[in-house]
């Protein structure tokens, strides 16, 4: 018997602004994400091959082989967006009890997907959602290409458990699921014992959160059959500087 899927709570697109004051996250159909960012479904999924020459995560503590990555970094306003020189991705321990405190140099994300228009679209709208919510700035702007797949019989896409990453806003991006259960993903608020658990299974449906005010984390993902994977674009936004080590 398939597994039952709980539904995510989309958002309407109007919505968007208040959702997030009222309860700190908000989840968006694959429609109201082009609409709100102005770019076609056809542009955002013509990305997705990119999915497939992903190197493998060599930081992983728990000496597993089930996360594949790429990262990049970029300066964003709601009407431009820079790319910066490729950085390391550093968490401290306050944040990432598995994987904090490290130097992690994954291998960057290519040209041929941060220098396209649909790509700056997408940014500077994410850009304008934080400055509607935080004033007008510059945000300091994570992104990760990921692939968590069923290599090691599990997959863990969250293997620190739940957490805040260490930055203003988080988007979660979907972009695929194939031969896998699990995957579900929660967010609970900081400050009490309320949550809600669903499973993103649109692609290009988004979850974006405030990371100051709620946790969130994803279940682990076991095969359906031989070659399960579950395929995620991951974006973060800081305001100030990017979270770097302290010197």
């Amino acid at each position: 018997m398939p597994e039952p899927l709980l539904p995510p709570p989309l958002t309407a697109a109007d919505q968007l602004n208040t959702t997030l004051a009222t309860q700190g996250y908000a989840v968006l159909s694959a429609a109201s994400v082009c609409a709100l960012a102005g770019v076609p479904l056809p542009l955002l999924k013509a990305l997705e091959a990119s999915w497939n020459d992903l190197p493998a995560d060599q930081y992983l503590k728990d000496g597993g082989r089930y996360r594949r990555r790429r990262h990049a970094s970029f300066e964003v306003t709601s009407d431009q967006v820079q790319t910066m020189p490729h950085r390391a991705h550093w968490q401290p321990v306050s944040y990432n009890a598995l994987h904090g405190g490290m130097q992690r140099w994954f291998e960057p994300m290519s040209p041929d997907i941060s220098q396209q228009q649909v790509w700056q679209q997408v940014l500077t709208w994410l850009g304008r959602v934080a400055s509607d919510a935080q004033g007008q700035q510059t945000w300091y702007t994570e992104a990760h290409q990921f692939r968590i797949d069923t290599t090691d019989g599990i997959g863990r896409p969250t293997p620190e458990g739940a957490h805040r990453d260490g930055v203003n806003w988080v988007a979660v991006f979907l972009i695929g699921r194939h031969a896998i259960k699990g995957g579900e993903t929660r967010v609970f608020d900081i400050n009490s014992p309320r949550g809600e658990r669903f499973t993103l299974t649109e692609p290009w449906s988004l979850l974006l959160l405030d990371d100051t005010r709620v946790i969130h984390e994803t279940t682990p993902i076991q095969p359906e059959q031989a070659g399960g994977w579950r395929d995620t674009l991951v974006i973060t936004l800081r305001s100030g500087s990017f979270l770097d080590e302290p010197v």
